[in-house]
């Protein structure tokens, strides 16, 4: 098996952007440059909303992260954000419904980056990640299964881990606490893969977090730069290696209890999505362990 996925290992995804994905549309419909990670900070919140096929979920977390958003500035004039939402190769009128709050409160505030074709959530998440100004970066999914004001106990999450070692941190919302509930609502087929993918999650990859795959992470821009240059997995399994690479590297990690409510339109298969992931695991552990894969840190262009 080791022999196996030695060979049949890839080579990290291209991060070279097409040209279509170097520019965003500004809420007048002119094209302006993306700026990048690797450039210093000029706000205080990245919010990244991988968006595939969302027409129909996106408003209901777009109103409420906004809402919130806007209520904070208010409050703090200091703070300052951008939320990027990235369409990724959407067969339906994301994009359209993403620019109509790109229009509302101005292209400083709210981005959409369109991706050429589908590249996966976890690559949707790193072009967005890579063509952030925050000095946190917010993972957020666009379903809004996560109450978006429960970003106060994340950043608490993440501040109680200071000082963090070379400006790198991860604060991870969690949906630990509620799983006695879950089971309850769920067949003994589903609840028997959860629990199976989270063994093979503890034993194979990352033991000190329950949920790996809440879609709601904050991080400093510094450690999302070192993960996202790493990453090689760019679909459901990306946020088990992202946080592998994060322990690999020694940053540290906290995991905070969210509210959250399961949103119906996930894009999950049960069985066949459980057991690519269940592959991926294996692959993730045994490619790092052989030297297929490395820690690099590359630089998008």
């Amino acid at each position: 098996v080791c022999t196996i996925a030695h060979v049949t290992a890839k080579k990290m995804p291209t991060l070279h952007r097409h040209k279509e994905e170097k520019f965003f549309v500004n809420a007048e419909g002119r094209k302006e440059p993306v700026p990048s990670i690797h450039d210093p900070p000029t706000r205080e919140l990245s919010v990244v909303v991988p968006s595939y096929n969302e027409e129909d979920r996106l408003p209901l977390m777009m109103d409420e992260a906004l809402d919130y958003l806007e209520k904070r500035q208010k409050r703090d004039p200091s703070f300052t954000y951008e939320v990027i939402v990235v369409n990724d190769g959407s067969k339906d009128q994301t994009t359209k419904v993403a620019m109509e709050y790109c229009k509302k409160y101005g292209s400083d505030k709210v981005r959409v980056l369109s991706l050429v074709k589908n590249r996966g959530k976890g690559g949707a998440v790193r072009m967005g990640v890579f063509s952030s100004r925050g000095k946190k970066i917010l993972m957020a999914d666009a379903d809004g299964a996560t109450k978006f004001a429960d970003i106060e106990k994340v950043e608490e999450g993440l501040k109680n881990l200071q000082p963090w070692p070379n400006q790198m941190a991860i604060s991870c919302g969690s949906r630990a606490h509620l799983e006695k509930d879950s089971i309850a609502k769920r067949s003994y087929f589903r609840t028997l893969l959860m629990y199976g993918f989270h063994f093979l999650v503890w034993f194979l990859c990352v033991k000190e977090i329950r949920d790996t795959q809440c879609g709601f992470k904050l991080l400093t821009r510094e450690a999302a730069l070192r993960t996202f240059s790493a990453l090689h997995i760019e679909r459901w399994a990306f946020d088990v290696e992202l946080l592998y690479i994060a322990q690999r590297l020694k940053i540290p990690i906290a995991e905070v209890a969210v509210n959250w409510t399961e949103i119906e339109g996930s894009k999950l298969v049960p069985f066949w999505s459980w057991l690519q992931m269940g592959k991926d695991l294996l692959f993730i552990r045994l490619r790092y362990m052989t030297g297929a894969w490395q820690l690099e840190t590359r630089k998008c262009n």
